[in-house]
């Protein structure tokens, strides 16, 4: 017997469901607005949850992840009037058990349900209580950044090749350590190989080391990366930075973990977990002829793509603080108070070299000869103020009303999304760009809001 909660404002189909779940031998509840649906899920445990997605006050799309984050960890299962392919692939982006048309949920939902609990309760006989996780450096509570911790968390309890990917600037190097640090690997070598220093000429001898009298000069016996990565991590990072003929060399590698030092008669072999990083697509530099596509099958067994830090921005208090802290340690004065200003600038800027431009911009801060026991707006970089500054007068395009006279009235759900945007971007204008303030005007939260905004694909900076 399963607890199934049902939000659908169709009375009659909500009716039905419950019926046919009863039928089944499960208790079913129904209501009828996205409101009542999170209260119920919030203070009662469900198993599954048949969300609709057009309701009096929302879009049931936009809250799947709201209902995966209540205490009973509930299977959802969209039930829709009109499918959508857009709609199908955004439920199971969100964490959604399964998507289904209303014409068809009496045949089908059987079958979903029947799984999605068989799903559930092993489960639950599989679940091991987490660890701690160890993340030195990588700063931030948020959605974005939990979601790749919790890949790496998954990647750490295996071999499995990995590829990071992400801006510059979002931490990649940080989160390879960390799937070694969290692996069992973690008390042998993490060995770095700089793919865009990495000389052609050198290649061999650099990754593979040699024997004395290999060539001129070499005096002794040198090992290379690889054998120091024996029993660790061999990170490649910048991968789509190597050229097509040392692609090949490290396919070969990766194939039979085997190698031969320059100048010698036999093969060698190492034991090596390999983590990769990159800022590029590489799918695109395939089709471009640029990236070998059967090395990036071995690359990406496994992938983490890392967040920039505009998708984050509920981190960036967390981290200009812990940047401001270690500044002051590293000059041995007092740590610092920060006033309100000073991170409101910070969280309406968009950041395009990401956290690693948000720790220069706190370097460039401790430079200001001004100073003294807090940080304020004024001690940060000229162009963050201007860009303030400059926010509430520039002028705001506004899109053009639309016609809802009698005769030409737009489908509700094209006349909702712009009157959305309309909104967005007069709240925009009247914060000047603040998103607190904008939080305040609007009464919402933070999330809700940056999730508008992303739907919207608009900039509050």
């Amino acid at each position: 017997m399963a607890r199934i909660l049902i939000v659908d404002d169709d009375t009659v189909l909500a009716e039905m469901l419950s019926g046919q779940m009863e039928a089944a031998r499960h208790v079913a509840t129904s209501v009828h607005t996205l409101g009542e649906g999170l209260a119920q899920a919030r203070t009662n445990p469900y198993d599954v949850i048949l969300l609709d997605v057009q309701l009096p006050d929302g879009n049931g799309l936009d809250e799947v992840q709201t209902f995966k984050k209540v205490a009973s960890d509930p299977e959802i299962i969209i039930i829709t009037g009109q499918g959508e392919a857009d709609g199908a692939e955004k439920a199971i982006r969100s964490g959604a058990w399964g998507y289904i048309e209303k014409p068809h949920v009496i045949r089908e939902l059987s079958l979903q349900l029947t799984r999605s609990l068989q799903f559930r309760q092993e489960k639950r006989k599989i679940y091991k209580v987490p660890v701690a996780l160890r993340r030195k450096n990588i700063i931030g509570s948020g959605q974005a950044i939990s979601r790749s911790l919790d890949r790496v968390a998954r990647a750490a309890s295996s071999d499995v090749s990995v590829l990071v990917s992400g801006q510059t600037g979002t931490g990649k190097e940080l989160f390879a350590r960390a799937i070694h640090e969290n692996s069992k690997r973690c008390d042998k070598s993490f060995v770095v190989v700089d793919c865009a220093a990495l000389p052609e000429t050198l290649i061999e001898s650099t990754l593979f080391g040699h024997v004395k009298g290999a060539f001129t000069n070499a005096e002794r016996d040198q090992d290379g990366l690889v054998k120091h990565a024996h029993g660790g991590t061999l990170f490649l990072d910048e991968v789509g930075e190597l050229s097509l003929s040392v692609q090949k060399t490290f396919l070969r590698l990766l194939q039979e973990h085997e190698y031969r030092p320059v100048g010698a008669s036999k093969p060698q072999y190492s034991d090596f977990r390999l983590v990769a990083a990159t800022n590029r697509d590489l799918n695109e530099q395939v089709r471009l002829g640029e990236f070998r596509e059967d090395l990036l099958f071995r690359l990406q067994a496994y992938s983490i793509v890392l967040p920039p830090l505009s998708e984050r921005r509920e981190d960036i208090k967390e981290l200009a603080l812990s940047f401001i802290n270690r500044l002051c340690d590293r000059y041995g004065v007092e740590h610092k108070g920060v006033a309100t200003d000073f991170i409101d600038i910070l969280a309406g800027y968009d950041w395009p070299g990401n956290v690693r431009e948000l720790y220069q911009t706190m370097e460039q801060v401790f430079t200001n000869p001004m100073l003294g026991p807090t940080c304020f707006s004024i001690h940060l970089p000229e162009k963050f103020r201007i860009l303030q500054a400059r926010a509430g007068f520039e002028e705001k395009k506004m899109p053009q009303a639309i016609d809802v006279s009698a005769t030409s009235l737009p489908q509700w759900r094209e006349y909702k999304l712009l009157c959305e945007k309309d909104y967005l971007l007069k709240l925009r204008g009247l914060a000047g760009g603040n998103i607190t303030r904008a939080c305040k005007v609007a009464g919402m939260s933070r999330t809700r809001l940056y999730q508008l905004l992303e739907k919207h694909d608009i900039s509050f900076s």
